[in-house]
């Protein structure tokens, strides 16, 4: 190293100043309604432009540009077509770069009505629970008003002498895109959602995580199933899908982080049956009470961790050695060489589960699912095998 040179300082996966990017982006509702209005204007001004203002659903008045602008006027009503690129900021979104497409159609003596519909490339709903008509499109709530209304201005001298509008937003690929999201698990095939509460995304937001976990909650609950499995990962979800088979895709939720989300969710449904499936690392944090599990959050017990280690027999050096160490990953690999994986797993697992019947009681019955880092099944156990009392 050159002299006078000073070396970096170390980032941790976890620190707080780890530079991700910072810039805000649009939601595909944002994008959708940008399009429409684009597509609108150019029913009433004969020429589609080529930047657009829009009202966001956060009442935010934003500018977007407008790509493949065209009018075909015709005795009918006449349609006109617009394009708007979804830019997600620096936010590793699915939908990055996506062609939100508005199609828009003047009906003469419709009524004054604005007709909304979804094209190729965006999802239809086929299980009820999400708040949207079964055989519609998945266009959410949010979007779906911000849309509506960004079109009825654009389009008022249209609305008011008695005609309609008819609005069609595609997506381009978007059946390819919808592969990278939970759609199909949600019961939305074909494509992708329009989404968007305020418009804005923020970079790493788990806003998005968060409302599809209640989303998937409230989609098992509506077809019946009375047993939900939350699982950290995809890891831990297909190890517990072999683990119970006997249950419906359907009950399987991929929680992430957000255990008190799941939970009141699940709480809320009368689930009777909740299961947990996680690796060492989220199993502690679970046991510790947290609301949400991400390492930015709060670092991993260690005393917890090394009281589970000297619970089930290991070397008081070991155990000081576990206290040390930044992981509970290192727990698991140390105890395992010694063969106390699944004494210990299952020590964990009894934390876990006294900390969420503390944490949410109810009338619903706890199961924990121990996998270790190949998602292969360490150890499972119900409540009710526990030797000592829930509140214990």
């Amino acid at each position: 190293m050159a002299a006078g040179h000073t070396p970096p300082e170390k980032v941790r996966k976890g620190d707080p100043k780890r530079d991700r990017g910072n810039r805000t982006g649009f939601s595909t509702g944002a994008n959708a309604a940008a399009a429409a209005t684009a597509a609108t204007l150019g029913l009433v001004q004969g020429v589609v432009p080529e930047a657009v203002e829009c009202v966001l659903p956060n009442t935010q008045r934003v500018r977007f540009n407008i790509s493949d602008g065209t009018v075909i006027r015709h005795p009918g009503g006449g349609h006109a077509h617009a394009v708007s690129i979804k830019d997600a900021g620096d936010d590793p979104d699915a939908t990055h770069g996506a062609h939100l497409t508005a199609d828009v159609r003047r009906i003469i003596g419709g009524g004054g009505a604005i007709i909304l519909k979804g094209g190729p490339g965006v999802g239809i709903v086929t299980k009820p629970g999400l708040g949207l008509d079964v055989g519609g499109p998945a266009i959410n709530p949010a979007p779906r008003r911000s849309i509506t209304e960004n079109v009825a201005s654009a389009g008022a001298a249209i609305l008011s002498a008695g005609d309609s509008l008819e609005v069609t937003i595609s997506v381009p690929g978007g059946e390819e895109m919808a592969k990278k999201t939970l759609n199909a698990r949600l019961g939305i095939l074909g494509g992708i959602s329009i989404l968007g509460t305020t418009g804005i995304v923020r970079p790493y937001s788990t806003a998005a995580f968060r409302a599809s976990v209640i989303q998937a909650v409230d989609v098992a609950a509506n077809q019946g199933q009375t047993s939900v499995v939350f699982t950290t990962g995809g890891r831990t979800e297909k190890c517990a899908m072999r683990e119970f088979p006997q249950l419906d895709e359907a009950c399987f939720v991929q929680m992430g982080d957000f255990v008190k989300a799941a939970f009141a969710t699940a709480l809320k449904h009368d689930m009777q049956h909740i299961i947990i499936g996680a690796m060492v690392g989220k199993l502690t944090k679970i046991a510790q009470g947290l609301s949400v599990t991400h390492a930015w959050r709060e670092e991993v017990d260690r005393d917890l961790i090394a009281g589970a280690a000297a619970e089930v027999g290991a070397p008081a050096d070991l155990i000081e050695e576990i206290r040390a160490a930044e992981t509970a990953r290192f727990a698991a690999e140390r105890l395992a060489e010694l063969g106390l994986a699944v004494a210990f797993h299952r020590s964990l697992a009894a934390r876990a589960i006294r900390s969420l019947r503390e944490r949410y009681p109810g009338p619903h019955r706890l199961t924990v699912l121990a996998c270790n880092f190949e998602g292969v099944p360490i150890v499972t156990l119900n409540e009710e095998e526990l030797m000592e009392p829930a509140h214990a």
